[in-house]
Protein backbone atom coordinates (compact mmCIF):
# COMPACT_ATOMS: atom_id res chain seq x y z
CA UNK A 1 0.00 0.00 0.00
CA UNK A 2 1.39 3.41 -0.69
CA UNK A 3 0.40 6.69 1.15
CA UNK A 4 1.28 9.98 -0.65
CA UNK A 5 2.39 12.59 1.64
CA UNK A 6 3.69 16.40 0.65
CA UNK A 7 6.55 17.71 2.07
CA UNK A 8 7.52 21.04 2.83
CA UNK A 9 10.88 21.96 3.23
CA UNK A 10 13.39 24.80 3.40
CA UNK A 11 17.56 25.12 3.79
CA UNK A 12 18.53 26.01 7.17
CA UNK A 13 22.13 27.35 7.96
CA UNK A 14 23.74 23.91 8.27
CA UNK A 15 20.91 21.10 6.74
CA UNK A 16 18.13 20.86 5.48
CA UNK A 17 14.75 21.17 7.53
CA UNK A 18 11.25 19.25 6.68
CA UNK A 19 7.74 18.61 7.91
CA UNK A 20 4.99 16.73 6.60
CA UNK A 21 2.04 18.93 6.01
CA UNK A 22 -0.60 15.80 6.54
CA UNK A 23 0.75 15.65 9.65
CA UNK A 24 3.00 18.52 10.81
CA UNK A 25 4.14 17.10 14.18
CA UNK A 26 6.30 15.21 12.05
CA UNK A 27 9.46 17.26 11.55
CA UNK A 28 13.11 16.40 10.79
CA UNK A 29 16.78 17.28 9.31
CA UNK A 30 19.16 15.83 6.81
CA UNK A 31 22.52 17.19 5.54
CA UNK A 32 21.31 16.42 2.13
CA UNK A 33 18.00 16.89 0.13
CA UNK A 34 17.61 13.18 -0.12
CA UNK A 35 18.88 12.53 3.50
CA UNK A 36 16.39 14.87 4.46
CA UNK A 37 13.17 12.98 2.74
CA UNK A 38 14.80 9.39 4.12
CA UNK A 39 14.79 10.90 7.30
CA UNK A 40 10.93 12.03 7.37
CA UNK A 41 9.70 8.91 6.06
CA UNK A 42 11.46 7.23 8.92
CA UNK A 43 9.91 9.74 11.22
CA UNK A 44 6.50 9.02 9.73
CA UNK A 45 6.51 5.12 9.97
CA UNK A 46 8.01 5.61 13.74
CA UNK A 47 4.73 7.73 14.53
CA UNK A 48 2.38 5.75 12.21
CA UNK A 49 3.25 2.63 13.58
CA UNK A 50 3.75 3.68 17.47
CA UNK A 51 2.01 1.33 19.77
CA UNK A 52 1.44 -1.10 17.10
CA UNK A 53 3.05 -4.78 17.73
CA UNK A 54 5.07 -6.35 15.07
CA UNK A 55 2.47 -9.29 14.43
CA UNK A 56 0.08 -7.09 13.44
CA UNK A 57 -1.69 -7.30 10.39
CA UNK A 58 -3.15 -4.90 7.43
CA UNK A 59 -6.46 -4.73 5.44
CA UNK A 60 -7.00 -2.31 3.14
CA UNK A 61 -10.23 -0.45 3.39
CA UNK A 62 -12.56 2.05 0.62
CA UNK A 63 -14.74 4.45 2.45
CA UNK A 64 -17.54 6.73 0.70
CA UNK A 65 -16.83 9.80 1.65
Amino acid sequence: METKLKMIYWKGEKFWVGKLLEHPEVMTQGETLEELEENIKDAYLLMAMEDVPEDHKIRELALNV
